[in-house]
């Protein structure tokens, strides 16, 4: 298999995709490449109709959206035990992740992923409230699984905001205490440490996903 993945510093949807690998220790080639760049687009037009990453080849088989990877992954290679056992767990997993799937859009845009950066930004009512909500989940999750992942085990639920565990951590972003515990449990898995340490190597820079000042 073969995952086409932008720049780790800055790229939200690649490290939600990349995570399913990296959590469950699947064999996966990684092409990474510098997002916006000529090659970014060049490479991509031969891959995936929409010129995005991530995008997954898997022989015949190529598949786009990070949700769309995360789903086939499962269901190829890990017979569905990226989703939660209990149908109750399993429809509550897949409905936060597509609320972050489709949603957010405040948040995203006025705290894009940044990894190695720690910056101060003026957010919006409309983003205030996003991470309000962002918390409420964190909150519930482990008021139910204290010592786990959002449902117990690792789930692709926890693929889809782990961005938003990094973005908290550059803006400063105040969180409730049990949201804080599931912050921590994400920053210090041993996949996150990986890709941190991989996106420091990095030294390009995206102006656009600069936001706010420096710390």
């Amino acid at each position: 298999m073969q995952l086409f993945i932008g720049n780790q510093n800055y790229s939200t949807w690649s490290l939600r995709a990349w995570l399913i690998f990296a959590q469950n220790d699947l064999n996966v080639e990684v092409v990474k490449l510098k997002l916006f760049s000529e090659g970014f687009y060049q490479s991509l037009a031969e891959v995936t109709p929409t010129a995005k990453v991530p995008a997954l080849i898997d022989v015949e088989v190529v598949v786009w959206d990070s949700l769309a990877i995360l789903e086939y992954v499962n269901e190829a290679y890990l017979e569905g035990k990226a989703w939660p056992r209990s149908p109750k767990d399993r429809a509550k997993a897949r409905a936060v992740s597509a609320e972050m799937h489709s949603g957010f859009f405040s948040l995203r845009n006025e705290l894009p992923m940044n990894c190695r950066a720690s910056r101060k930004v003026e957010l919006s009512q409309e983003a205030l409230n996003d991470i309000a909500r962002i918390d409420a989940i964190w909150s519930e999750q482990m008021a139910l699984y204290p010592d786990g992942w959002l449902f117990g085990e690792w789930s692709i639920a926890d693929a889809m905001y782990a961005p938003v565990a990094l973005r908290m951590q550059t803006y400063g972003i105040p969180l409730s205490a049990q949201a804080k515990a599931y912050q921590q449990r994400v920053l210090n898995s041993q996949a996150i440490q990986r890709w941190l340490a991989e996106a420091s190597l990095e030294t390009d820079i995206v102006v656009e996903d600069e936001a706010g000042e420096p710390v």
